[in-house]
This record gives C-alpha cells, sequence and structure tokens, in this order.
C-alpha cells in the first residue's frame, strides 16, 4: 500500500466542448478513477472546473487544491493531460518544475506518459505545443467573429435596449416593443432639449424600469438592478447608432488570448454595417439628438486641484465624496452617490467642511512623519515588499533558466526573445513599484506638505456620516 494522498483534477473549456466526448467531464472522470483503481492509489479529493479557459489560472477550483497542497492533505496531483492543467506555457511548467518538487509533489500526466517521479523533460515541449494551440484556437475563434460581424451578423452578447435576437435566426436582431417605447421616450426627451441629467431624473421620477428591471437580469451597477437610471446609460442610449438600424460591433476587445481586461477600440476600427435591422430611430433623429446633448452638455467647473481630491471615500455607500464650490466662503464635500440620487434615499450626504478637514490631515501627516524622522524612510508594509522581492527574484531566476534552454537549444531563438523581452518588461515594472514603496524621502521639510507626498502617504479617507474620519495609510491605518 503507497501513502500517495491524489487529487485528480479535470477541466473542460468551452472550446474543449466543441471536441466531443474524448475531452468530457465523465470520460475524464472514468480515466483517472480507473488510473487510482488500478494502480491502489488513494483519493483524497476531485477539483472539476467546468467552462474555465487553460490559459490563465484563476480557477476556484484549482485554487481550492493548491490550498489543500499548502495545508499537506495532498501529495500527488494526476491529470488527464498536461493541457487540463493548463495551456499557458510559462504558468504550467512553473508549476511542474519549481511548485510542485517545492511541496514534494508528484505529478501525472496520463496520456501524455508524463510522470515527475522519473523524469519531466518533455513538459516544456508540451507546454509550449498546448500554449500554441490555445494561441491559434483564440486566433481562429477571433477571425471567425470578425467575418460574421462584417457580414451584419450580431455577434454580442445582451442586445442594446429595444432589441432581441430573432428566435429564428439568433445573429438578426429585432424590435422589443416594450423596450423601443422607452428608446424612443429618451430620444424624444432629447429633441425637446432636456440634458442627459433631466432625462434620468425624469424617468426615475415616473419609475420607467430599467433594461435589467425589464429583462430580469443583473445589471452592470447596482442601481440598474434596483431599477434606478443614471446618466451614462442615457448618454450611452443616446449616442448608440445601433438605434438607427446600422450595426455597430468590434467596440472593445479582450487584450490578448490569456487576459480577461478588456480594451476599448478607436472608432476607426469599429465594424458597421448599415441597415442590418429594423430601426427604432432614424438617422435624422438621431442626427438631430447627438448635435443637441453636445450643446447641453453641462461645462464642468475649472478649479485647482485640492490637496485631498480623488482620495475621499462616503464610508456608508464607499461612492467618492466630491469637494464642492466654496459657497459663502466655504468649500465643503458632498457624497457623490447622494448627490445624484438623493430621492432614492441610497445614502446621506455627508455634509463635511473641507477646509477643516485639510488642516487636519495635514497636521496629523506632520505628526507622523515626525515620528518616524529618526528612521529616515516610512516604513511600508513589509509583507508587500517581500512579495514583490520574491516576484522580481522568481521571474529573474525564469530568465537565467530560459537563457540555459536557448543555449541547449531547447527553445528556439524567436520565443527566447519574445519571452526575455515579456519578463524583463514585467521585471522592470515590479522594480519600480517596489523603488516607490522603498524610498518615501522623510528629509524635506516637514511644513512642505503638497499633494505629491499626501498622495504617496495617504490610500484613501473615508467619512462617516456622523462625520468620523478615517485615514487609511499606504504604511499603517489611523
Amino acid at each position: 500500500m503507497n501513502n500517495y494522498q491524489v487529487a485528480l483534477y479535470i477541466r473542460l473549456s468551452k472550446e474543449d466542448e466543441k471536441a466531443g466526448e474524448s475531452e468530457s467531464i465523465t470520460n475524464q472522470k472514468s480515466l483517472l478513477l480507473r488510473y487510482l483503481k488500478e494502480n491502489n492509489y488513494n483519493l483524497y479529493d476531485m477539483y472539476v472546473d467546468d467552462g474555465y479557459s487553460g490559459t490563465n489560472f484563476d480557477r476556484p477550483e484549482f485554487k481550492r487544491m493548491i490550498k489543500d497542497i499548502e495545508l499537506g492533505k495532498v501529495n500527488m496531483v494526476v491529470t488527464k493531460d498536461m493541457s487540463r492543467l493548463g495551456r499557458d506555457h510559462i504558468e504550467t511548467c512553473l508549476y511542474i518544475e519549481k511548485y510542485f518538487p517545492a511541496h514534494n509533489i508528484r505529478y501525472i500526466a496520463l496520456t501524455d506518459n508524463l510522470d515527475t517521479s522519473i523524469d519531466n523533460d518533455i513538459a516544456p515541449f508540451k507546454a509550449i505545443m498546448n500554449d500554441y494551440y490555445a494561441k491559434d484556437i483564440s486566433k481562429k475563434i477571433k477571425t471567425a467573429l470578425r467575418t460574421k460581424q462584417r457580414d451584419g451578423k450580431w455577434v454580442g452578447g445582451c442586445p442594446p435596449l429595444g432589441y432581441m435576437q430573432d428566435k429564428s435566426d439568433k445573429n438578426h436582431l429585432v424590435i422589443n416593443q416594450e423596450e423601443a417605447s422607452i428608446v424612443k421616450l429618451i430620444f424624444d426627451l432629447a429633441i425637446k432639449g432636456k440634458s442627459c441629467y433631466q432625462i434620468k431624473e425624469y424617468l426615475n421620477k415616473k419609475k420607467i424600469p430599467t433594461a435589467s428591471i425589464l429583462r430580469g437580469s443583473r445589471g452592470r451597477s447596482n442601481l440598474a438592478s434596483l431599477g434606478i437610471w443614471n446618466t451614462k446609460t442615457i448618454w450611452n442610449i443616446l449616442t448608440n447608432r445601433m438605434y438607427t438600424g446600422d450595426l455597430v460591433q468590434n467596440k472593445r476587445n479582450k487584450l490578448n488570448y490569456k487576459i480577461k481586461k478588456i480594451v476599448y477600440n478607436l472608432e476607426s476600427d469599429w465594424i458597421i454595417v448599415p441597415d442590418t435591422h429594423d430601426a427604432i430611430i432614424s438617422k435624422e433623429e438621431f442626427e438631430e439628438v447627438n448635435n443637441i446633448i453636445k450643446k447641453v452638455k453641462r461645462s464642468k467647473i475649472n478649479h485647482e486641484k485640492r490637496l485631498l481630491d480623488g482620495l475621499l471615500l462616503c464610508f456608508e455607500c464607499k461612492h467618492k465624496l466630491s469637494i464642492c464650490s466654496p459657497r459663502n466662503n466655504k468649500t465643503y464635500l458632498v457624497c457623490n452617490y447622494y448627490r445624484m440620487y438623493s430621492k432614492n434615499k441610497v445614502c446621506t450626504s455627508h455634509a463635511f467642511n473641507y477646509d477643516n478637514l485639510e488642516l487636519e490631515i495635514i497636521k496629523i501627516i506632520k505628526d507622523k512623519l515626525n515620528e518616524i524622522k529618526i528612521d529616515k524612510k516610512i516604513k511600508i508594509d513589509n509583507k508587500e515588499i517581500e512579495k514583490l522581492e520574491l516576484e522580481i527574484k522568481t521571474k529573474k531566476n525564469n530568465l537565467d533558466k530560459m537563457y540555459i534552454d536557448k543555449l541547449e537549444d531547447k527553445i528556439d531563438i524567436e520565443m527566447y526573445e519574445r519571452i526575455n523581452k515579456k519578463l524583463n518588461m514585467e521585471i522592470k515594472g515590479l522594480e519600480e513599484k517596489l523603488l516607490k514603496l522603498k524610498n518615501i524621502d522623510t528629509n524635506k521639510e516637514i511644513d512642505l506638505i503638497n499633494r505629491d507626498l499626501i498622495v504617496r502617504l495617504i490610500d484613501h479617507i473615508e467619512i462617516h456620516k456622523d462625520k468620523v474620519v478615517d485615514i487609511y495609510f499606504n504604511f499603517c491605518n489611523h
């Protein structure tokens, strides 16, 4: 009898589903359980991430497995193949070649004939092939989507308010009459010269339902889910050319196949196909409205940036506090959330004398700096510094290992240069962040408290409705 406590890790992405039964969750379970039975291994737990991409490791069940490894509950991990563990070759190799050995974990990828207790020389090559596969799939999917978009087919998720997907053709939009009446009302109000703010107030007063309420879905903001309109939504509707019958797509994309971050495309990169669906608003009305809202758009007050601008938050709702223009020679604070939706009673005003607050904050900063002046440097959170130093060390070790791999012809020059450039950029960013944390200079005259120093010292300030003030420093809490 062996002493292995085995974690079976199973993953299936949406793309893998197209591969058929061979990649299914059921097939993976059957294969792995049969292997355990044949080798008399003890199953500790099974970890299943269904519908998660292998291009990153932000997966709930994978994280749970890592936690069990950290707790010493697991000492062996088995997957159907390496691609189930991950398709990012850099991170996958880090787990196989560094993390698992450091935690005394034996890793087996069955169909790849990989067993780290014997050797793992093939792992880097398999990881690169899996990464290439993910990149190739992503490229093919993106190409197919762009082709459909240029053909005037809807490939987005949730259609704009006023439209729904045609039941007979999901790539075609048809008018939802109930929602369309709201869109027409919004445009009618705009034609009459109402601003986005005034239209928002009117809709909320009349209790006109939002898209989230009509569709029974959770909106992008809590307000939409509560049935409360906001100015940005009105602006988005009034400037959306889709309502004229033209299909507008490719307005934003994921950064790349590994990173989920969304980036907005230049308008010149949008894919626009005229007259693909029935219009709710005529092109003439749309043009008229967009000319009007540009004229009635409220001009911003040009004011000098205050010392605490951008650092003030409402304790109760966590929204920003505005520093309002002087009134009776006094500058005061007000909660943005309250100011915009006071009639809905979502928060309180949090009215506060800003000038008094600024003087008090300056006094506290001077006191703090005087306390630590002997040390010359502010003691920033040591854990954050240690974490950054460890990340830098790990990435530099990876650079050294890659250089050796290049010399031994394990990877080609093109791949080496690409990954080398990426890692060096990441190291440079981490080193700049570390330097910023370590080098807050307290040799300057303490009397000269400026905005740059305040921003470096203070993370944010929270104001309670009872006027209690919480200051969150970058190095300790006050």
